[in-house]
């Protein structure tokens, strides 16, 4: 079992059940999760403890938002120098698989440069990228 502990001691979080069982979770399922998925898979935390959670895992720089066509907020762990509130280094290539829908992070390949035009200044990026994923090519 992975210990999130340091993790909690950095980012100056108290250690409570819930969040190092959802950390562990973040960290275990390596890919973008939803509010409603950490509902169905803790039934022992309410929601809105577990939206708490989230809020306070992103704001501390934990975890950070990822944008895909579901329509639900998503969200997937920190693995660059995200430091508190809202400053995350997430600059990278999210992935969405369009055979079993999961999202990942592409934390090696950074988001293209894009020009502005004069006058435009760019405060945030986001690059999605459908396909196949490596466990659905196997399958295909």
């Amino acid at each position: 079992m992975f210990d999130v502990v340091p993790i909690l001691q950095q980012h100056q979080l108290r250690r409570t059940d819930c969040r190092e069982q959802v950390l562990r979770y973040f960290i275990r399922t390596n890919a973008a999760i939803s509010h409603s998925d950490l509902e169905q898979h803790f039934d022992t935390f309410d929601r809105v403890t577990l939206y708490r959670t989230l809020e306070t895992f992103e704001n501390k720089g934990i975890i950070h938002k990822v944008v895909d066509d579901s329509g639900a907020a998503k969200f997937a762990f920190c693995e660059d120098n995200c430091h508190a509130p809202h400053k995350h280094a997430d600059s990278h290539v999210h992935f969405q698989c369009t055979q079993c829908g999961k999202t990942v992070c592409l934390h090696k390949i950074t988001i293209p440069f894009v020009k502005l035009p004069e006058g435009f200044y760019a405060e945030e990026s986001q690059y999605l990228i459908k396909g196949t994923c490596d466990k659905c090519e196997i399958l295909a």
